[in-house]
């Protein structure tokens, strides 16, 4: 196993965890973990890439080693400027190698967007949006946040690490026992009770006021100028929050020609978590892309 690093920075006023593999001095390669998840997420995927290469994953505020946000409420836009703050450090002068899965896919997208000169290749792993809303959609998503503030969501706890990795065996029967155990022990820690709690804010589970603006959305994909790698699994899940897979399934790819240049693959035998299911076939589509 690839050995990793960590690092602690404050970010915009938090401290925040950063996991490095590989050389200082080798290509830079950054990578955003999605929704509840964390750096070490990307284990299997550092293990199996050929080249030299200096892997740099952030957990994002809220989650793994990172400091929570001490808000009822987490803003997507705080995750883009976190993003832009860790590339000032780290890669100030030049355009870099940027790979997202899920949530993290929509952040570095965003930034690409946004930023168009800082980012050389994007990688995106199933990161394309979520359901547009309609306005009349608002008062009510206004309605139930300002109930729910009112309920905080919490995380459950498990008895051991065994019951943690059951627990992501379960969402994901792809993910071998020896991974498994791997995740658990990044995924969780100890609380006073001697149980293990998610290390996972449970403000990320509000999900918040604003509705999603599909158009401006669009509106930044559109300036994305670095070639894009888009990543799907073939068994993926995505279609939960995105809404119907028959309807779904045109609209991703209409979305994605919003992109300019867009190289697509579909990933055998995989699920949403697609880096932990077929990480060999990942790191191997990912270096090829970077190489061209």
């Amino acid at each position: 196993m690839t050995p990793s690093r960590s690092e602690f920075l404050t970010v915009r006023g938090l401290r925040t965890h950063v996991r490095h593999w590989g050389r200082a001095g080798a290509p830079k390669l950054f990578m955003s973990h999605g929704w509840m998840d964390m750096s070490a997420s990307f284990q299997f995927v550092v293990d199996s890439l050929a080249g030299d290469w200096h892997v740099i994953a952030n957990d994002w505020r809220g989650f793994g080693l990172s400091e929570r946000a001490h808000s009822d409420t987490y803003w997507f836009p705080d995750y883009v400027a976190d993003l832009d703050a860790l590339l000032a450090h780290y890669a100030p002068e030049e355009a870099v190698n940027l790979l997202g899965h899920s949530m993290g896919g929509n952040v570095v997208s965003m930034f690409a967007g946004v930023r168009p000169e800082r980012v050389s290749k994007l990688i995106n792993l199933e990161g394309i949006g979520l359901m547009g809303a309609r306005p009349e959609q608002a008062p009510g998503r206004m309605a139930k946040w300002l109930d729910e503030l009112r309920m905080p969501p919490a995380m459950r706890a498990y008895a051991s690490l065994e019951e943690v990795a059951g627990r992501l065996r379960k969402t994901n029967p792809r993910l071998p026992a020896e991974r498994a155990h791997f995740l658990a022990e990044h995924w969780s820690a100890r609380n006073e009770a001697g149980e293990y709690e998610i290390l996972g804010d449970p403000a990320h589970k509000m999900p918040g006021p604003l509705l999603y603006h599909l158009d401006e959305m669009i509106a930044m994909w559109k300036r994305i100028s670095a070639p894009v790698l888009w990543i799907e699994a073939a068994q993926t899940d995505m279609w939960r929050w995105m809404g119907p897979q028959d309807e779904m399934r045109a609209e991703v790819d209409r979305r994605l020609g919003h992109m300019a240049q867009v190289e697509a693959h579909i990933v055998a035998d995989a699920g949403h978590m697609v880096h932990h299911d077929q990480p060999a076939v990942l790191a191997r589509l990912i270096e090829q892309f970077l190489a061209k």
